[in-house]
């Protein structure tokens, strides 16, 4: 409560005590505050060794200062992408500061500034009557050294503080304590205000000042006042501005002008409070000849005319790059190069001044966002449909783009908007991903390849039962694949498997492959379930029934076309501290994940899916190289389109966010929902090629791409167990085909084999086994013959015969039979034959 109003007794005896025990104390500043104590009870000796005993030197520490994201614009050079502060302020040097401000500073809070030592007597002196001789509470006195001793210290404990709400609360109990408490903080100022003019030199304090004081809200220091104020920086504020400014000093809160509608303090009554404030600071720049009668008048007659610039905090006023700049904050909230807590990395990223230089191209972030927002609709009336893309450097790791068609924020829940940025992880602010359907095949065929097998080595890939084994736990199992499409299956090679993305291709494939070898592949490529789980090794994953997210499947294919190097992704590329140091950042990590002409001859594969394949209709084919793979999910919930060319890695998902739209029924803008992908991916690939020119992959490996015959050993007659035995033998696969065929050759035995014993076939490909029903007849050859005796061989065999025309004329002789002389066929049944 406030002391009592003391006597005239009382007041001429604590003058006359403060006279005497000046003297006594021998120093200046402890003179000035000894009243206050020995009316407190405090003897002067007291008062000396307490003002001695406090440390003399107060370390300034580095202000809390708001980081800047910035991203590389078309011309190169940095463009600000986003702010993040709890105080909004930007430290200038001496020179980047208005004379304006210095002069108003000095007249309005401490005129003989440049006069005293740290703490000026007279003002002290006068606080002291005020306070303890007249009964006030301890205010006012404090020159500009001694303010900036209090912001530091309040700066200080703020800035140690975990949360805001935290450092709110130690600012508050700093700055209002009064009675002995208040006292002692006086106490404490004015120590190290004269320890501070030791150290440094006047301007240095004042420009300390400036930079510290605060100024309403989370406006802190001049120059973040200048343009959050009055749209200008701190070296080009006018008269007029600068002194409403530093008047804002007195009480920030209610003085500041960016609260239009205040009854107390608002544009109806011309921001009055303020203004008076402000008069009164030009009164003291007039009366001590900061400016003239002239400058005087003319700014008195001024109103305060506030042009509010709002700051980019957060990311949402980064626009399409908001969820790119949302991964960067989750970048750094889960990265210990920038603390060992979450709560302390963030703080460093609101407090400590950064300048992040991010790996966003906005060239490649632009091409994204407009052919995305161009052919995917904000909101779908099919169904909670999105798209998202991002764009990954091969052989650096480095993000270039990351885009999706919904707009960012925090806290709507209108359809369209989301914070849930669908390109990356859950980890990293994402969602728990999406199936990546035959984009994963990927894998497979690298595995294919780095055990030796060639891609044109012929695989039986029909419609059947697939027995796949794994040596991992849970891996493995038997499996009927169908194709997208209901596409039939045929024996092909793994070229062709891959540019038709044949499911059951790659289910032969690996067949004779490990799915946990498969998986390794994966995951030596960057690939990992959005979730953080665990890849799946189930049958069916080879055909991509993992949930994955965009970034991952972009930095798998950037590894292909790095020449199997896969790199980490990195969102920054360099960080600034505010004193001009460079602060350690992430990095990524590169490995040569496989063998360089394994990728080179995976490249070659998956180039064929471009041209003429399954994603042909996404190149651009404006004459650069591009590889990439397709992906559908069942029922087409979700659909991929991921490749790149040597310089830049597109990996793009449209799809459902929830629910489970069949996309080939449903229209995602003017597109077939199934084919949007297409016209998406080749608008950004065009412009990315143009802005990032890609280059020649490698020539892949002659070993990998060979097609490499064997001879076929003539098994007929044998039993399925030894026929199996002696191809396998030889470097074959064995399959069975369905039923029997009727044969001479006994029942249960080979009857004969495609292709056919004698002959020559791809090395591993598949040799198709038929067994004899043991109810069949050996055909005459019959080749050569006259059209009658051919006929009477045949009947007497105990086939029917068909004659074509052209046998009738007499010196015909047969050329052709159907089936061919010496094969079984069953008894009675049709040999076809023609004549030349």
């Amino acid at each position: 409560m406030p002391h009592q109003k003391r006597t005239a007794r009382g007041v001429l005896g604590g003058l006359l005590g403060f006279v005497g025990l000046s003297a006594a104390a021998g120093i200046l500043v402890t003179a000035a505050v000894t009243p206050a104590l020995a009316i407190s009870g405090m003897g002067a000796s007291n008062t000396i060794k307490i003002f001695d005993a406090l440390p003399e030197f107060l370390e300034i520490t580095p202000l809390m200062e708001k980081s800047t994201v910035y991203a590389k614009g078309a011309d190169g050079q940095p463009k600000e992408l986003a702010e993040f502060y709890d105080q909004n302020r930007q430290e200038v040097q001496w020179d980047q500061i208005s004379q304006f401000y210095k002069d108003a500073a000095v007249a309005k809070e401490d005129n003989r500034y440049y006069e005293h030592g740290g703490v000026d007597v007279i003002g002290t002196t006068r606080a002291i009557v005020s306070t303890y001789l007249l009964g006030s509470e301890v205010q006012g006195g404090s020159s500009i050294t001694q303010q900036y001793v209090k912001n530091q210290l309040v700066q200080r404990c703020v800035n140690s503080s975990e949360s805001v709400e935290e450092g709110e609360k130690c600012a508050t109990a700093y700055t209002t304590a009064d009675g002995s408490d208040g006292v002692a903080r006086k106490l404490k100022e004015m120590r190290y205000a004269i320890g501070l003019e030791k150290k440094y030199s006047k301007d240095e304090i004042l420009r300390g000042y400036l930079n510290i004081a605060h100024f309403g809200g989370i406006t802190y220091g001049v120059e973040s006042a200048s343009q959050y104020y009055f749209g200008v920086s701190a070296k080009d504020v006018n008269l007029v501005q600068a002194a409403t400014i530093m008047s804002m000093v007195t009480n920030p809160n209610s003085l500041r002008i960016d609260r239009p509608d205040s009854e107390t303090n608002g544009a109806a009554n011309g921001y009055e409070q303020t203004k008076k404030a402000r008069d009164i600071t030009l009164q003291a720049m007039k009366a001590y000849g900061k400016i003239t009668a002239e400058q005087y008048d003319e700014a008195i007659a001024t109103p305060v005319e506030p042009k509010i610039t709002q700051p980019r905090t957060g990311c949402e006023p980064s626009g399409g790059a908001a969820y790119f700049c949302d991964y960067v904050i989750n970048v750094i909230r889960n990265s210990p190069e920038f603390g060992d807590s979450e709560q302390e990395r963030l703080n460093l990223l609101k407090r400590g001044g950064l300048d992040i230089y991010t790996t966003l191209d906005l060239g490649v972030q632009q091409a994204s966002e407009q052919s995305i927002y161009g052919k995917v609709p904000l909101q779908s009336d099919s169904g909670d449909v999105a798209a998202a893309a991002t764009t990954i450097e091969p052989g650096t790791g480095r993000v270039l783009a990351m885009a999706q068609s919904k707009k960012f924020s925090n806290t709507s829940t209108e359809p369209g908007y989301t914070s849930v940025n669908f390109n990356t992880t859950s980890e990293y602010g994402g969602s728990t991903g999406f199936q990546s359907g035959s984009t994963y095949k990927l894998f497979t065929l690298v595995d294919w390849l780095m055990n030796g097998h060639s891609v044109n080595e012929t695989v039986r890939g029909t419609i059947r039962n697939y027995t796949l084994t794994g040596s991992c736990e849970g891996a493995g199992g038997t499996y009927k694949f169908q194709n997208s499409g209901n596409a039939s299956g045929r024996t092909l090679s793994v070229m062709s498997a891959t540019s038709s993305s044949l499911n059951t291709g790659f289910a032969a494939m690996a067949e004779k492959l490990d799915l946990c070898e498969i998986r390794d592949v994966a995951k030596s490529l960057g690939m990992k379930r959005a979730d953080g789980t665990e890849l799946q090794v189930n049958t069916t994953s080879i055909i991509g029934t993992n949930e994955v997210a965009p970034i991952d499947v972009a930095g798998s294919y950037a590894a292909i076309a790095a020449n199997g190097k896969y790199c980490t992704p990195i969102a920054i590329d360099r960080i600034v501290g505010p004193e001009g140091d460079e602060l350690e950042a992430p990095k990524s990590t590169c490995t040569q994940a496989i063998p360089e002409n394994v990728a080179a001859t995976a490249a070659y594969a998956l180039k064929g899916v471009m041209n003429g394949g399954t994603g042909a209709s996404g190149n651009p084919y404006d004459g650069t190289q591009l590889i990439g793979k397709t992906g559908t999910t069942d029922e087409r919930k979700h659909t991929w389109l991921a490749g790149a060319s040597t310089t830049a890695a597109v990996a793009l998902w449209i799809g459902n966010v929830e629910g489970a739209v069949d996309l080939r029924y449903a229209s995602v803008g003017d597109y077939q929902g199934d084919r949007a992908r297409f016209a998406v991916w080749k608008d950004i690939m065009a412009d990315i090629d143009d802005l990032r020119p890609g280059g020649v992959f490698p020539t892949p490996d002659p070993n990998l791409t060979k097609v490499a015959t064997r001879a076929v050993p003539d098994v007929s007659g044998m039993s399925v167990e030894e026929a199996t035995s002696r191809l396998e033998a030889s470097g074959f696969g064995v399959t069975v085909a369905d039923g029997e065929v009727p044969s001479s050759i006994g029942a249960g035995l080979v009857a004969r084999t495609e292709p056919g014993g004698g002959g020559r076939a791809n090395y591993g490909s598949t040799i198709t086994l038929y067994v004899s029903s043991g109810e069949g007849a050996e055909v005459p050859d019959i080749m050569g013959d006259r059209p009658d005796d051919a006929q009477q061989d045949l009947e007497d065999a105990g086939f029917t015969v068909a004659v074509d025309g052209s046998c009738s004329e007499d010196d015909a002789r047969v050329n052709s039979q159907s089936p061919g002389g010496d094969t079984d066929a069953a008894p009675g049944s049709t040999v076809t034959i023609g004549c030349g």
